[in-house]
């Protein structure tokens, strides 16, 4: 069986679908790996990198992707390479099946399974798998660093023979695994930190880092069975909206992290919030690519709003593109091992698992995933 690994096309993009590290355990298991030159340089390796761990460097990309039985990319292609690659064989990447119906179409004409890193489901086994996860706890880290790179003031206390100077205030909203690591990285640098979810289950997870937690009355609230929080009603929205406002307004640092997997994010942070918060204040929207959580947010951009930095940025992780890329890459070869037959020295696809059932959405010329096929009727 043929495994490929093509480069990442999208601009900016530093980050590797498969590190040298990785091939070598599918080279073991009797795969042979195709990799496209060039691959994994801005995220630091070498092809000599991959050659010696056995994998075919092809300096054709066309090479790649025709040959392949396997695709394993971080990336959704675009539309037009999807003819290119073999029919009927295997791809793996983020795909925002949600927003992409042509692609998945694509797909479909092509009879490729597809399988989606974004609707791996969030289960105990799964959890070597979840890229959602690895990724976002990068994400975490990497805001807190452009936060506290753009502040005009540090982040610790510190006593000096010219007087003390006090610690800034963090404000993080939404504390998943991104939150998390943030509120973690945050206090690491010396901070004083805030946290808030509408969960308020992850109270004690915020206390244990040694951060507080905002406490605001919403009414009922919950998460999902994969540890989502539920959608909240517009009053709800409100409510949080104004029990934030005060907390805002005194952070020097604003980190909103909100976002709904295949919906537009709620917005959090207004207008009106912004103009309170002092001149040279910054807040990072890490949800600025899917509709923002904060109003004047651009995606991909960072601007400045009566004195306050606004980070847009996006792809966080990619700012650890080598560390990034190893987490990456262990959660595909931990799916691909998960069904990997040693008899045969291929995939076979069991789709009686429910890992599968959560994260295939095209199989043999079908929209399988009961989800998305809703969608796309």
């Amino acid at each position: 069986m043929h495994i490929g690994c093509p480069s990442e096309l999208h601009s900016g993009e530093n980050r590797v679908a498969m590190t040298p590290t990785n091939i070598k355990k599918l080279v073991r298991a009797g795969a042979e790996v195709l990799v496209e030159e060039g691959s994994g340089v801005n995220s630091g390796f070498s092809d000599q990198e991959y050659k010696d761990v056995g994998a075919q460097v092809l300096a054709e990309r066309n090479e790649v992707l025709s040959r392949s039985d396997v695709i394993l990319r971080l990336r959704k292609p675009d539309i037009g390479e999807v003819d290119r690659l073999k029919k009927g064989c295997i791809h793996i990447s983020y795909l925002d099946p949600f927003n992409e119906p042509e692609l998945i179409e694509a797909f479909r004409k092509q009879e490729i399974t597809a399988i989606s890193m974004e609707m791996i489901p969030r289960t105990t086994r799964s959890q070597k798998m979840d890229a959602q996860s690895s990724q976002a706890n990068l994400a975490g880290y990497a805001v807190v660093l452009l936060a506290a790179a753009k502040l005009p003031r540090i982040f610790p206390m510190m006593m000096t023979p010219a007087g003390t100077l006090k610690p800034a205030n963090v404000f993080v909203i939404g504390v998943g695994v991104a939150g998390l690591q943030a509120i973690a990285t945050a206090k690491r640098l010396g901070a004083k930190v805030i946290g808030f979810d509408t969960r308020a289950v992850v109270a004690e997870q915020v206390q244990s880092l040694g951060a507080k937690f905002l406490e605001i009355d919403l009414g009922e609230t919950g998460q999902t069975k994969d540890g989502y929080a539920v959608q909240l009603t517009d009053q709800q929205l409100e409510l949080q909206k104004e029990g934030q406002k005060k907390q805002i307004a005194a952070s020097d640092v604003v980190i909103t992290t909100a976002q709904v997997f295949g919906r537009k994010p709620p917005t959090l942070v207004t207008r009106d919030m912004i103009d309170e918060m002092q001149p040279g204040s910054v807040i990072v929207d890490m949800a600025a690519e899917t509709g923002g959580n904060v109003e004047g947010s651009v995606p991909g951009e960072t601007v400045v709003i009566n004195g306050v930095t606004i980070i847009g940025n996006g792809n966080w992780a990619n700012v650890s593109a080598h560390d990034a890329s190893h987490m990456y890459s262990s959660n595909l070869f931990n799916l691909v091992d998960e069904f990997w037959d040693s008899e045969t020295k291929a995939v076979i696809l069991d789709f009686e698992d429910d890992i599968l059932q959560g994260c295939v959405v095209t199989h043999q010329g079908m929209i399988v995933n009961e989800t998305i096929k809703r969608l796309n009727r």
